[in-house]
């Protein structure tokens, strides 16, 4: 069973965003191992199994139970702690709860929807580049923030972070769009950070160093106290 899920994970088909650099891949691999020789065939080849590799797009199952918030990205949880979202959302100057997560170029790096919703602010902002699991890197770093208008009118926030070697967020989203939790929203490349802002009065259900599956995985319960069954 662990083998199968692993395997499956492994040989995910690509997201779009990886065609590029896979087709460019391919033709290094081809087209200068036959004018140049075997070293650039094989410099392609690996190339191309690495983009394979890093742009996987495995496909994931939301839990059924509604209101919940679900992981943004794969990857362990750097960081738990209170902290003010970013300005140009216009969330307000209270903290809240964030949990960032960093992704390793090991990770799955598709984002997805933490929780249902309307998205009601895309803020772009130019950054620096530095080591994505620091702490600054949520202030410092290139990012690109999303405002998330719940169906019983709570706001939160998930930011995409570029890392140290990644150079490019794509999101697919715009402002207006009803989204539902695990949707897919973008990607970054290569290696990153997510972080996520719950609404304010939500704590997380989660601790740093965990294991994040993104789209899965349960950061916070968005209901009131639940009866034990």
């Amino acid at each position: 069973m662990a083998i199968g899920r692993s395997l499956r994970l492994v040989l995910a088909p690509p997201h779009p965003a990886g065609r590029p650099f896979i087709y460019g891949g391919l033709a290094v691999a081809v087209l200068g191992g036959w004018l140049l020789g075997g070293w650039l065939f094989w410099l392609g080849l690996l190339f191309t199994l690495f983009c394979l590799y890093f742009f996987r797009d495995p496909h994931r199952v939301p839990p059924e139970r509604e209101r919940l918030v679900l992981a943004p990205a794969d990857g362990h949880v750097v960081s738990v702690q209170p902290a003010v979202p970013p300005e140009e959302l216009g969330l307000g100057p209270a903290a809240r709860w964030r949990v960032a997560i960093f992704l390793s170029v090991m990770d799955v790096h598709v984002n997805r929807v933490p929780a249902e919703g309307v998205v009601t602010r895309i803020a772009y902002r130019h950054g620096t580049y530095i080591n994505a699991s620091l702490d600054k890197a949520s202030v410092d770093n290139e990012r690109n923030a999303i405002a998330l208008r719940l169906p019983d009118g709570r706001d939160m926030a998930v930011v995409q972070i570029a890392g140290l070697i990644a150079r490019r967020i794509l999101c697919d989203l715009r402002e207006g769009d009803t989204v539902q939790a695990g949707d897919r929203f973008g990607i970054i490349r290569f290696g990153s950070r997510t972080d996520l802002y719950l609404p304010e009065g939500v704590r997380p259900l989660v601790a740093e160093g965990q294991t994040m599956i993104g789209g899965e995985t349960v950061i916070a319960d968005l209901a009131p106290e639940r009866p034990a069954s």
